[in-house]
């Protein structure tokens, strides 16, 4: 069992990077497309993985789009509320 150990965690780190970017946001993914980081983490085994967590993964400021910043309700929007 110790000897597939470390296989077993490079394919579950894989499995978990591929949905990760099957499910990150087309815009948000950071230096290169996302059909290209998943074939990166299909073909290589832990560098793929690696790349993506450490420079693919969208962060705070790659998913930044015009919602963050603005009032989650309209009774929360001054300008809503003055049109009323």
């Amino acid at each position: 069992m110790g000897r597939y150990l470390p296989i077993m965690m490079m394919a579950l780190l894989a499995i978990y990077c591929v949905v990760e970017v099957a499910q990150a946001p087309t815009y948000a993914v950071r230096r290169m497309p996302r059909w290209l980081w998943a074939t990166a983490i299909i073909c290589l085994p832990l560098l793929g993985p690696l790349g993506w967590l450490i420079l693919g993964r969208p962060n705070r400021a790659s998913r930044s789009d015009s919602s963050i910043g603005r009032p989650k309700a309209p009774d929360d929007d001054n300008d809503f509320l003055r049109g009323l």
